[in-house]
């Protein structure tokens, strides 16, 4: 809203000073600063409001008992994570930007698909919350609504169903016809996958603080015509005003993870992970880097996988000698080193570490080609 106001201030009156708002560095610091703001000072109103109405996590009997401390933490508080994206995005975006559409509808839309989930369980108490199936309906309808409008913009129409591949050189994959479930299949894929990170205080929102940063910088160059050429990567004009919502995420994330460390004081629920987790791939897929997603993602990655070989192991080991056996202690991953014996925050700043190696990895990627 404010683009389009000193936007027009500056073009009828062209006051000194205002042209520094069309800028998209300055419009990116501000929408990081006033989510930052929002996150900071609402936080403690939600939190207080959450308590209030008794919307506290169940753990699980099947997870680590050290958990059961956690029973009663507000959750559903990615409400506030949200929120503080949403306004700054609106506030500082170019919202006729289609960039800035998709991804700004679908993260609200999983968001809402999330806290339906969270509703079931939390406030109506249904031990499963909201129907798996129903749960993949949701994030495969985002899937093919996104795939099928960048199929069909015209703003995409250059490099519709191509992705660069990391670490060559002028030499791009084409989806073809099977582009739209390809983006079904990342968006599925990230959204479940920062959901199932989501289980230590601060990990799932620290790691999207740091793959944000990375992405941010994957954006702004993919939409500046001298950078993209000079790291010979897919030059998509319009691309950079992602980074306006990046940022919101970064200054929202950073302000939520003041509240969710450990020992956290509120959890942010599916409400805010499978709408984290669902733009973390509508951002990948958007500027065409979906590839690169197992390793600027990695950590959420390695926990999906561990699951996926924990189920398949068990089932396996289960036909072969009758009794299932586990590869790790426990999965997701993180659970896997709690029950090691290492503390939660070691378990966090270590991930983050990592986090913080796989993003430079793939920012590199684009030179080592």
């Amino acid at each position: 809203m404010f683009y389009y106001l000193f936007e027009y201030i500056n073009k009828v009156f062209s006051p000194p000073g205002f042209d520094i708002f069309r800028f998209l560095s300055f419009r990116s610091i501000l929408s990081a600063i006033t989510a930052l703001f929002l996150s900071v000072y609402f936080g403690p109103k939600v939190i207080d409001y959450l308590k209030k109405k008794q919307v506290g996590e169940t753990i699980k009997e099947i997870g680590p008992k050290s958990h059961f401390s956690k029973a009663g933490t507000p959750t559903m508080g990615g409400v506030i994570i949200i929120f503080s994206v949403v306004i700054p995005v609106l506030l500082w975006g170019d919202i006729k930007s289609g960039y800035i559409i998709i991804v700004l509808a679908g993260t609200v839309w999983l968001s809402a698909v999330g806290f339906l989930d969270d509703y079931l369980k939390v406030i109506k108490k249904y031990s499963h919350g909201l129907i798996a199936r129903y749960k993949l309906l949701g994030q495969v309808l985002l899937g093919i609504a996104v795939g099928t409008a960048i199929y069909f913009m015209p703003e995409f129409q250059e490099y519709t169903t191509e992705t660069t591949l990391p670490f060559f050189k002028n030499l791009n994959f084409d989806f073809s016809y099977l582009y739209i479930p390809a983006v079904v299949f990342f968006i599925t894929a990230t959204s479940n996958a920062v959901n199932l990170t989501d289980g230590l205080d601060g990990l799932a929102i620290g790691t999207t603080i740091i793959v944000m940063l990375a992405l941010a910088v994957m954006s702004y160059v993919s939409g500046n015509v001298i950078y993209s050429d000079y790291l010979n990567i897919i030059y998509l004009p319009g691309s950079g005003e992602l980074t306006v919502f990046i940022a919101a995420l970064i200054g929202a994330g950073l302000g939520f993870l003041w509240f969710n460390f450990y020992p956290a004081q509120v959890f942010m629920g599916d409400t805010g992970s499978l709408a984290i987790g669902g733009a973390f791939g509508i951002i990948m897929i958007l500027i065409k880097k979906e590839l690169l997603i197992p390793i600027v993602g990695g950590i959420f990655f390695l926990e999906t996988v561990s699951v996926i070989i924990q189920r398949l192991y068990f089932k396996y080991t289960k036909k072969k000698y009758g009794e299932g056996r586990r590869i790790f202690k426990m999965a997701p991953l993180h659970h896997h080193f709690e029950l090691l014996g290492w503390s939660e925050p070691k378990i966090v700043i270590r991930f983050y570490i990592i986090t913080i190696i796989l993003a430079i990895v793939s920012l590199a990627s684009f030179k080592i080609r």
